[in-house]
């Protein structure tokens, strides 16, 4: 009776849940302070840490069966929280910049775009999400390609294409306005 007792819990998936999530939590417990102060590094806010923190653990802990597999699970939540700090980070400068522009008067700064303004933008937002935020980054913001590759978190090399096969498309949709007009 005993060992039909064990084969049964070997097969039974709560026991395997139950296992998972014991492994979950002594993972937890092993890396929390760790990757909290990792955050807290990064994001200069020790509540913004704790929530990151919080956040990464919640991503690892949705796809633990994989992650879990990792040699390192460590490293990936690591990543996650790093990930999640840098877009905190630029979400907060973005704010910043928007509440100095109202503290100065220049809220509605923004100029009026020309008509051949307008249809370029029309024609950059039609473009795929990642060519779009390259070709706007590069000639709106004047960044470099490794800027980019650094706002976008993509190689520099993938910034090329999306910029070249963008750049490509703009001239044929815009080329293709001027020829029939």
């Amino acid at each position: 009776m005993e060992h039909s007792a064990r084969s049964r819990l070997a097969t039974d998936p709560s026991v395997v849940v139950s296992e998972a999530a014991q492994g979950f939590d002594e993972f937890y417990a092993r890396e929390y302070r760790a990757v909290a102060s990792l955050a807290y590094a990064l994001s200069g806010s020790r509540w913004a840490a704790e929530d990151i923190a919080q956040d990464a653990f919640i991503a690892a802990y949705r796809d633990w069966a994989r992650v879990g597999s990792y040699e390192q699970p460590g490293a990936w939540v690591r990543r996650v929280a790093a990930n999640r700090s840098a877009s905190l980070f630029r979400r907060r400068m973005v704010e910043a910049k928007g509440l100095a522009r109202i503290a100065l008067g220049q809220a509605n700064s923004l100029p009026e775009l020309s008509a051949d303004g307008v249809d370029f933008w029309r024609a950059v937002r039609s473009l795929p999400r990642r060519q779009a935020q390259a070709i706007a980054l590069y000639y709106l913001e004047h960044l470099s390609i490794a800027e980019i590759a650094g706002v976008l978190g993509a190689a520099e090399g993938t910034i090329k294409k999306h910029l070249h096969e963008g750049r490509k498309t703009l001239a044929h949709r815009l080329g293709d306005q001027e020829d029939a007009g």
